[in-house]
């Protein structure tokens, strides 16, 4: 492998020498049996200005992040030389003309980065760490547009969803790595109920294994749109997560294989509250089943499986704190009153976590 430090102007190059690709490889033949009972927290970055809901982890170079102000920036868990000239470019702040992008959403695919961000104009932006190849490759100036969440099923083919402008959820897609991006018709997607919409909280409303893909509504409705094929054919079921105001639904949903997913949310403005907050669903998404009624986490924004856990251990976080369940959100055990908006594991112990004024690591004990 050549040094990095050859290479330390070019996004594509940085993240296609750490990436093996996009996709969650969560399963091995030897599932993980420790359980966790409390967690270490080592702040990485902290900045009175920082506000980070879009995170991605790449593999072996570290973490990728966008800021509600519209800085990129990244954290290097590898303190090799090679590195040093990377580092002292970031954060880096992207403009648009005079738009100063609130990114909400971030996808990195095996050499590139794709930042989202929110209202009108909904803005796609090819990353890089040269501002000269910094470029927007998808935009929508429709006044309802708001964009919520990003994710690729392969290096070629991405989609991102958003708050419908028409009747349906928006969903834009791309079939040539990230250069072009489509807005699908209504006549191929469910209709939305009124008031549903999507909340761009944690950028995790869309959870893909293989082809298939699952994207979480919210607000007066909260479902999951379902698609077995990477968004050419589109169905839609209900779920029992609590509804029917613009700030209830579903916040985060995550699959650890194509039958057992789990999804939390609730009332931002009721964090507390923890009744049919928690979701989970064996079948596919089909059917959903309320977990933990009553007790374990209120509102959380995000949803995580800990890896090689055979569908049994999660981590939900949210600005009340981190959670932990060992028995497929049965029961809970809160761990920390440590606030954060999103997090991804780098594996079955530690996980980086973002949210209000910093960036932290998170080792599961």
């Amino acid at each position: 492998m050549k040094k990095v430090i050859c290479l330390a102007f070019s996004l594509s190059l940085i993240i296609g020498l750490g990436s093996c690709g996009v996709g969650k490889y969560k399963t091995v033949p030897k599932p993980i049996k420790t359980t966790f009972t409390d967690v270490s927290i080592a702040t990485l970055i902290e900045d009175e200005a920082l506000n980070v809901r879009a995170i991605e982890i790449i593999d072996t170079i570290g973490l990728a992040y966008l800021t509600s102000k519209g800085k990129f920036g990244m954290y290097f868990h590898n303190d090799a030389s090679e590195f040093n000239a990377i580092k002292s470019t970031f954060p880096i702040q992207i403009k648009h003309d005079t738009i100063i992008p609130n990114f909400r959403a971030l996808a990195v695919t095996d050499n590139k980065g794709f930042g989202l961000s929110i209202g009108s104009p909904a803005l796609v932006f090819n990353l890089d760490v040269d501002l000269h190849k910094n470029t927007v490759v998808y935009q929508e100036n429709h006044e309802k547009a708001f964009y919520d969440s990003m994710e690729f099923w392969n290096d070629s083919e991405g989609i991102a969803i958003g708050d419908p402008t028409d009747d349906c959820l928006s969903v834009i897609i791309t079939r040539d790595r990230g250069k072009t991006w489509t807005k699908l018709s209504c006549d191929v997607l469910p209709k939305a109920k009124e008031g549903e919409a999507a909340f761009a909280a944690s950028d995790t409303n869309i959870a893909i294994v293989g082809d298939k893909t699952w994207v979480a509504t919210g607000g007066k409705a909260s479902r999951i749109l379902y698609s077995p094929d990477k968004g050419s054919s589109w169905e839609v079921f209900d779920t029992p997560m609590i509804q029917g105001l613009e700030t209830t639904g579903i916040y985060s949903l995550d699959f650890y294989d194509e039958n057992n997913g789990f999804a939390v949310g609730g009332d931002y403005t009721k964090a507390d509250a923890n009744l049919a907050n928690k979701i989970k669903t064996t079948d596919g998404g089909k059917t959903w089943q309320i977990m933990s009624d009553g007790s374990g986490p209120g509102y959380r924004s995000c949803v995580q499986y800990v890896p090689n856990s055979n569908a049994q251990q999660l981590v939900a976080i949210g600005f009340k704190g981190i959670d932990y369940s060992s028995d497929a959100g049965n029961t809970w055990t809160h761990l920390s009153d440590d606030g954060y908006y999103t997090l991804r594991f780098i594996n079955e112990t530690t996980a980086y976590a973002a949210g209000n004024k910093k960036i932290s690591k998170l080792t599961f004990k």
